[in-house]
């Protein structure tokens, strides 16, 4: 509204500085004087004649479009094909930060809980969310590395809590929703009670009342549920039994049992 406001506004003072710029009669100009005149506008600086303070070009890695993450470090989905035993734990150290995971292309990813992107959310507001996550999880499989748990089974515990958490929040506010409703109808109501003396720009308060009022009641039940899915989906990760990545290699017999079969024969 502004923009288009100042828009004739400044086509205005354009159109009267040029009209009264214009001179009223002609006035001839020698050859010199126009050599000269040529040469001070050679030597004229030439805008922008300074640069631009805290300009840093950023260089990094080319996203593709279709993947919803800003995260440059991000790494594949790690495979599930191994998982290590769950041993020879200990207390905190110092380790490098795990790295996080980039999203498949037009996914928003929870752990190891994949949805599709709606076409009604923004794609800045898509990469904010899948980043969250992302870290989320990353830096929970930096902690379980740090008490000396193998980077598999790190992965594997660390996804599967983000996506459990992102279903138990989920199945908490579907729970909480008629809730909700009600606290949303409360909370509209009460600001337009307050907003009405000072119409139009109160009647604002009414969507915001209704806002607050629908998340006073959904999130507390969703952040239970969120709560209680962490804590089934860490459970299921960590009693998960080991899988290797090909048979063990045959052992020999026993040095009697090959003596025994000897004597035998």
């Amino acid at each position: 509204m502004v923009v288009a406001g100042a828009v004739p506004v400044v086509l205005t003072l354009v159109g009267t500085g040029t009209a009264n710029a214009e001179p009223e009669q002609f006035v001839p100009v020698s050859r010199s004087d126009a050599a000269i005149a040529d040469a001070v506008a050679d030597e004229a600086p030439q805008w922008p004649a300074a640069d631009v303070p805290n300009v840093r070009p950023y260089q990094g890695t080319r996203i593709p479009e279709d993947t919803l993450t800003s995260l440059q470090w991000a790494r594949p989905i790690p495979k599930g094909e191994y998982l290590a035993p769950l041993e020879a734990l200990h207390a905190p150290v110092a380790v490098a930060p795990v790295p996080p995971i980039a999203p498949p292309p037009g996914m928003l990813r929870f752990g190891d809980v994949q949805v599709e992107s709606p076409e009604w959310l923004p794609r800045e507001q898509a990469i904010q969310i899948n980043d969250g996550s992302a870290q989320a999880e990353a830096n929970l499989a930096t902690f379980l590395d740090s008490v000396g748990m193998e980077r598999t089974r790190s992965d594997r515990v660390a996804s599967q809590t983000i996506g459990s958490a992102a279903i138990g929040a989920t199945a908490g506010a579907a729970f909480a929703s008629p809730f909700a409703l009600i606290g949303a109808g409360v909370g509209g109501g009460i600001g337009l009670a307050i907003g009405l003396p000072f119409a139009p720009i109160g009647l604002a308060a009414a969507p915001l009342g209704a806002a607050y009022g629908f998340g006073l009641m959904a999130a507390p039940l969703a952040a239970i549920g969120a709560g209680i899915g962490a804590g089934l989906g860490m459970t299921a990760a960590l009693a998960a039994p080991p899988r290797a990545l090909e048979a063990a290699p045959a052992t020999a017999p026993p040095a009697d049992q090959v003596m025994d079969e000897t004597v035998e024969g």
